[in-house]
């Protein structure tokens, strides 16, 4: 039996056509796949990253060393707070392979030769029906502590992958069918629809989508021609949202990095914030063992004590209202003060330390009222006293005052200590810098003590410098506004 040309063609245009639906299927839902795949990948290593992050976090903010207690304590609460961020079934297990937090219980599966995979450090999977266990281990600051799971479901994947399956069946039936009718006189234009949708779909497989449909016919390859330009909105549209996971994601370890950064600065706040009544307390000990018989030295130091013992009883019902709250860094509370009291009680409070290393001091101070927290105002003075003290020379001499100028405060806090070289006065704020080693370690300096006072200054609106010549002492000005 002969075929005519004309069936001869539809039926070459039909074979063709099929075929070119079969490739580009083939292309189109391996490109999906492979992707799916790959951003499942990387969606769970990140959040086996930031549960790490997360692990450490709580790990390095509490006091328990062992890995076991550490779990026995936050393990349910850690598997919860990694639900929550994760939006997925979260499981820890510790060493021993023991569930030691679970975000959301579930019936158990035989995860034995996965989970002993993981114990030994190294990233494991588990497919079974439509979910994706993923098995990555969780370290404290040196060492492996335990196991991490994240159940991911696999059916919006599956459902995708399936309907994009199913229209390309669907597209190739119809194109097969009408191919019969189109014949030989739209041969030449089908091929070159054909191109153009291969080629877009090339274009999708790179990850450049097409802004409207190629082509603008009014039959199935039309049809074809819209069906992939949504389907490539839908992916690109995908994509984007997985990106912006991975945004939200990056933006949440940043937060956590921030949380981090400002627990470490208020530890280094609160030493300081201890250090300075102590080292009051410290010096009139040493004085009452050197002239225990000095019934007024005995009554000063007594009282003296007693304020410091108090301030620190106040500080330290202040950090654990803080850390109840869990916040890390102290709330300023301003009030009109009266600089002319608050600044005799603090030099009487540091006369002791003064006397201890054979210091006098100065003292000038007129009546002015500012805007301030006077816990930090106190911290600022006693710090810049206690420098004041550390480096000067013996038998030497400190000098406060006040006054007021050009609507502000001016504050003077000046020694005849060993001064400053011009080339490390722009340092001095820095954190960590001392301008004499040898003395920080032996009064047991960290350098942390001027950077923290310039940051309390200008907290409220307060600015410091210093002039200083080497060999010649140093002197501190401190301005803050007036109250008004």
């Amino acid at each position: 039996m002969k075929l005519s040309i004309k069936l001869k063609s539809s039926l070459f245009l039909a074979v063709l056509l099929v075929g070119t639906v079969i490739v580009l299927s083939i292309l189109v839902l391996q490109g999906i796949k492979q992707n799916q795949q790959n951003q499942t990948e990387e969606t769970l290593a990140r959040q086996s990253k930031l549960a790490n992050v997360y692990v450490k976090q709580v790990y390095l903010s509490q006091t328990l060393d062992n890995p076991q207690e550490f779990f026995k304590r936050y393990g349910r609460e850690i598997a919860r707070q990694i639900g929550i961020i994760s939006s997925l079934h979260v499981t820890i297990f510790n060493m021993s392979g023991k569930v030691v937090g679970d975000s959301l219980p579930l019936e158990s599966t035989d995860i034995g030769d996965t989970l002993s995979y993981a114990l030994k450090g190294k990233i494991a999977y588990q497919e079974k029906g439509d979910t994706l266990s993923y098995f990555a281990p969780i370290y404290n600051a040196n060492k492996q502590i335990g196991v991490v799971q994240f159940d991911y479901s696999l059916i919006n994947n599956q459902k995708f992958y399936d309907n994009t399956t199913n229209l390309f069946i669907k597209i190739g039936l119809v194109t097969t069918i009408l191919s019969f009718i189109i014949g030989y006189f739209f041969f030449n234009s089908l091929v070159m629809s054909i191109l153009k949708l291969r080629k877009v779909t090339e274009e999708i497989k790179l990850g450049n989508y097409p802004e409207r449909s190629i082509l603008s016919r009014k039959d199935e390859l039309g049809y074809l021609s819209q069906a992939i330009f949504y389907m490539s909105n839908e992916i690109q549209h995908n994509i984007k949202g997985i990106q912006q996971e991975k945004e939200n994601l990056q933006l949440a370890v940043e937060k956590l990095k921030i949380l981090e950064k400002q627990q470490k600065q208020f530890i280094g706040s609160i030493t300081h914030e201890f250090k300075t009544p102590l080292t009051v307390i410290r010096a009139y000990i040493d004085l009452l063992d050197m002239y225990s018989d000095d019934p007024k030295l005995l009554e000063e130091a007594i009282s003296n004590i007693g304020k410091e013992s108090h301030r620190l009883y106040e500080m330290v019902e202040k950090i654990l209202k803080l850390a109840e709250l869990e916040k890390y860094d102290f709330e300023i509370v301003k009030e009109h003060v009266d600089v002319y009291s608050l600044l005799e009680d603090i030099c009487l409070r540091m006369k002791g330390k003064m006397t201890k290393f054979g210091l006098e001091i100065q003292t000038n101070f007129q009546h002015a009222t500012i805007f301030i927290d006077k816990e930090s105002f106190t911290l600022i003075i006693m710090n810049l006293l206690d420098n004041a003290i550390k480096y000067n020379k013996p038998n030497g001499e400190i000098s406060v005052s006040n006054k007021i100028e050009s609507n502000n405060l001016v504050i003077n806090i000046s020694d005849t200590g060993i001064g400053i070289s011009s080339e490390l006065v722009d340092k001095i704020f820095e954190p960590f810098f001392t301008v004499n080693k040898d003395r920080s370690r032996q009064y047991g300096g960290s350098g942390l003590g001027l950077a923290l006072t310039k940051d309390l200054i200008e907290k409220q609106n307060g600015t410091i410098r210093v002039e200083s010549i080497e060999g010649s002492g140093s002197n501190f000005i401190i301005i803050f506004p007036i109250a008004t």
